[in-house]
């Protein structure tokens, strides 16, 4: 039986639930942001997991998705999303074969940070008759991934443009560092420190007579600054689309629309009220999920199966079976917990998505 027609209160809980008429205007602000700074919009789709949405996203003007592993992307490719980067290494003989095959059907692009890598790379898809395209992966400060700035960055760049089968596009970063500093003019000097170092290597590249047509980068963390930064091509943020608590604190101004409902299933004191979504619903890894209507909350917390709110003070109004909304502590940490999302438009379902992508680990 469908549940599309029902009204929001006909939900069992916990259940996860965006308001479309919010996420709709959050993605038409993104879209004219980045136009305004010129640059393409590559949303991440590693927060939003559901192919459907990321066709309204193309719809609205993105120039295609990013993926965090080559499993979202087999589904983004599945369901007709055909410009795809895989932000990450694709490494090992079984990835690289499903890339290569992934190769046939969408315009895949992937990074890399290492000459061994490279080869295989080249090599697979040489032996197949595909082209791949390679982002050479600059470590701007995150510390993760990436080859340092420097000479390398180019040699590795020059390795990619001779190998046979893969085709250089240019190189990406992700700034994400940045995002512990609170104070707003200390966030925007490590952001332009971070994406100067980027951009630099790209005129090293192009200065090399290597071809850069992509300098990719960016997140919803740092997407007021970033985009309007030289030289940068195209942004990867995609959280900011439905916002969150974690998001919030980062700086974006998009309103939050992903919520988790949930019933009050225990009420064991004056100042403490138990739920029926624990962190298998509806974590607090990153951040605090904010419900709304309840006033002076100490913390929430959680088990498996259970979120507890501790009060300030008592609360006696509200009762078992009371359901409330939650707006979600962070998006990535939550979503991927589901197995379908609701779209709700004026308290009615409009839509229920599976959340196609969930547990595409590899």
């Amino acid at each position: 039986m469908t549940e599309v027609g029902l009204a929001k209160e006909q939900l069992d809980t916990p259940v996860l639930w965006v308001d479309l008429n919010i996420l709709e205007r959050n993605i038409a602000l993104l879209v004219e942001h980045f136009r305004r700074a010129g640059v393409n919009w590559r949303p991440h789709v590693k927060g939003v997991k559901v192919p459907e949405l990321a066709h309204m996203l193309v719809d609205a003007g993105a120039i295609g998705v990013t993926c965090a592993k080559l499993g979202e992307a087999e589904v983004m490719a599945a369901a007709g999303i055909t410009d795809i980067l895989v932000a990450n290494q694709v490494v090992g003989p079984r990835k690289i074969e499903r890339l290569v095959r992934l190769a046939r059907t969408a315009d895949i692009k992937v990074a890399v940070d290492n000459a061994e890598n490279v080869n295989a790379l080249s090599q697979a898809a040489t032996e197949q008759q595909v082209e791949i395209g390679v982002l050479v992966d600059v470590d701007t400060g995150m510390n993760r991934t990436g080859v340092q700035p420097g000479p390398a960055v180019v040699e590795l760049a020059r390795q990619v443009h001779a190998a046979s089968g893969l085709r250089f596009l240019g190189l990406m970063a992700w700034e994400g560092h940045t995002l512990v500093h609170k104070e707003t003019d200390v966030k925007h000097g490590a952001i332009v420190r971070a994406v100067e170092l980027l951009t630099k290597m790209a005129a090293d590249c192009e200065a090399a007579g290597l071809p850069v047509t992509i300098v990719s980068g960016g997140g919803s963390g740092t997407y007021k600054v970033t985009p309007f930064l030289p030289n940068m091509t195209e942004i990867q943020a995609g959280g900011a689309i439905f916002s969150d608590v974690a998001y919030s604190g980062w700086g974006v101004e998009t309103t939050p629309c992903l919520f988790v409902r949930s019933i009050v299933t225990s009420r064991p004191a004056p100042d403490r009220m138990v739920f029926d979504a624990g962190y298998k619903a509806l974590p607090a890894w990153i951040a605090q999920p904010k419900p709304i209507g309840i006033d002076h909350i100490v913390k929430y917390s959680t088990s498996a199966e259970h979120g507890v709110i501790t009060l300030s003070e008592p609360n006696l109004q509200i009762k078992v079976g009371d359901v409330f909304d939650f707006v979600v502590g962070y998006t990535d940490s939550t979503l991927f917990l589901h197995n379908q999302l609701y779209g709700i438009r004026n308290d009615v379902v409009e839509n229920v998505w599976t959340v196609s992508a969930r547990g595409m680990l590899t």
